[in-house]
């Protein structure tokens, strides 16, 4: 038996060897065919690669690129065995990239985001390609992400910012700090659940799947893994990812019946629903590239929880980012709040048109998203045709990936780069920051081209619509005078390192 193990394992080392072989000199063979060399990068031995540099890869990957960068220039290649990833630190090179060469650069190397690693599919937006993503895009866009579905859920934020609120006050009342994040979290997660569902929740279904959630992108960096090994990353955590798709599947399926029951019901008795929710477009999906199939009910949950996973700890992140630089400075904290009473006074509600009033709350925003962006890279890419870029080949079925943080924090692009200051977002050097990124690249928190992030409106406004009514009724300060620690450590997102913690007291009306 021991031998017979012995020999399948010694089959698979001798047949995946022989891949590599032929995958290196087969790069290396078309490279020289057109005179064109691959971007710059550490040495690389036959079959294994830059195989020295995987401890660092799998623990100080983004300090490890850095110093690539540094050595090697914008541009660089790294080969783990037959693997060839190439890292784009320039902005005028992500702009050709993503925008200039946009199509070359619009596909996945698989499942890329936690609800499809979970599964080791690719059948959500995020992780899907071609026609299938097109189609699943313009389905999420139309059902959920556009600024007229916004609108329809207007009183839902109102809604959730009155639980927020109701948390608040009682630290008010009882002294304690605020985790500031955590209501925050609460909030966004029972929000983005109304707007998948239609209606709300009770508070138990609420904590169970944000729970479950939490889990899936608290194991998110190890199971990184699955962008280069799916297949050996599937064996590893097998009994793990059966799990988490048991509790997932568990969570939201009963949700599913029931709204699915409900929209019959009212079919049959001709009624108008009141809220069109996200889920109500996915029960009339059908797969053109498999014949026109019904889409089933796993996908269903898998297109849930990737909005779960992406609009809730993303905007999270970011929301406890731009509070830990106003607990820091009360300066900019007392100038935000002062251009919101401008706009607003006591006794009025703010509405979202009044956002669009005040220019120092979106550059308080957007200066947190260059300097503390939710992920420090992009989801990677895949290349599906020979690319040349800079006078360099990147060779089709490369996986291409580039340094979001390092550009928000390029002194040769931004004075000061380290420093947090609102300001450089107004008035003539404000004008030229295009977050999209279409005209240039300066900055790109939500990516650039055509899979640039298609929640960045929605994230905006729900940044801007919580955190100026909650500047607008709370004056925040450090526990006890302390410093606020600004480190950051990498989950799913590029987070606090030391959870911010602040005492609110009401502002007088």
């Amino acid at each position: 038996m021991e031998y017979s193990w012995f020999m399948i394992l010694l089959s698979l080392c001798l047949c995946a060897a022989a891949t590599n072989v032929f995958l290196i000199l087969f790069s290396q063979s078309k490279s020289k065919k057109t005179k064109l060399s691959l971007p710059p990068g550490p040495p690389s031995l036959p079959i294994v690669g830059s195989i020295f540099l995987l401890k660092r890869l799998l623990t100080d990957f983004e300090s490890l690129i850095r110093d690539l960068s540094y050595k090697y220039g914008p541009i660089i290649s790294i080969r783990i065995g037959s693997s060839l990833s190439v890292f784009i630190s320039s902005h005028s090179l992500a702009h050709q990239a993503l925008i200039q060469n946009g199509a070359a650069f619009s596909y996945r190397p698989g499942s890329v985001t936690p609800s499809c690693i979970f599964r080791n599919t690719n059948s959500d937006t995020g992780s899907s390609s071609g026609a299938r993503w097109r189609f699943l895009r313009r389905n999420l866009t139309s059902a959920l992400l556009s600024p007229s579905r916004y609108k329809c859920f207007g009183r839902a934020r109102i809604s959730f910012l009155e639980t927020v609120d109701s948390l608040l006050k009682y630290h008010v009342e009882s002294g304690d700090p605020v985790p500031v994040v955590e209501p925050f979290r609460y909030a966004m997660f029972s929000l983005l659940l109304f707007m998948c569902f239609g209606e709300k929740l009770d508070e138990k279904a609420i904590k169970d799947i944000v729970e479950i959630e939490g889990n899936v992108v608290a194991n998110y960096k190890r199971l990184s893994i699955f962008h280069s090994f799916p297949t050996f990353g599937k064996f590893i955590f097998r009994k793990h990812l059966i799990d988490i798709r048991r509790k997932q599947i568990s969570a939201l399926l009963p949700l599913i019946q029931s709204r699915r029951e409900r929209k019959e019901k009212i079919k049959q008795e001709n009624q108008d629903e009141n809220i069109f929710a996200y889920i109500d477009s996915l029960f009339d999906l059908k797969f053109k590239d498999e014949g026109g199939r019904d889409i089933n009910d796993e996908e269903i949950v898998i297109l849930i929880c990737e909005v779960m996973d992406a609009g809730s700890d993303t905007v999270s992140t970011v929301f406890e980012w731009v509070m830990a630089h106003l607990v820091k400075d009360q300066t900019i904290q007392e100038k935000l709040f002062s251009e919101i009473q401008q706009v607003v006074n006591s006794e009025e509600e703010i509405k979202e048109e009044d956002l669009q009033k005040m220019p120092y709350l979106k550059a308080v925003v957007l200066e947190t998203l260059r300097l503390n962006p939710p992920s420090h890279f992009v989801l990677p890419r895949i290349v599906e045709e020979d690319v040349v870029l800079n006078g360099y080949l990147i060779p089709k079925k490369t996986i291409v990936n580039f340094t979001v943080a390092g550009m928000g924090r390029d002194p040769q692009v931004w004075k000061d780069p380290m420093e947090f200051k609102p300001e450089r977002f107004l008035g003539e050097e404000g004008e030229v920051v295009d977050i999209t990124g279409t005209r240039e690249i300066k900055m790109m928190p939500f990516s650039a081209g055509r899979r640039i992030c298609p929640g960045l409106g929605l994230g905006t406004l729900h940044l801007e619509y919580f955190l100026a009514n909650l500047i607008r009724n709370y004056k925040w300060v450090a526990v006890d005078g302390q410093d606020v620690d600004m480190s950051e450590k990498q989950e799913f997102t590029w987070v606090m390192k030391t959870p911010l913690r602040a005492h609110v007291s009401q502002r007088a009306k």
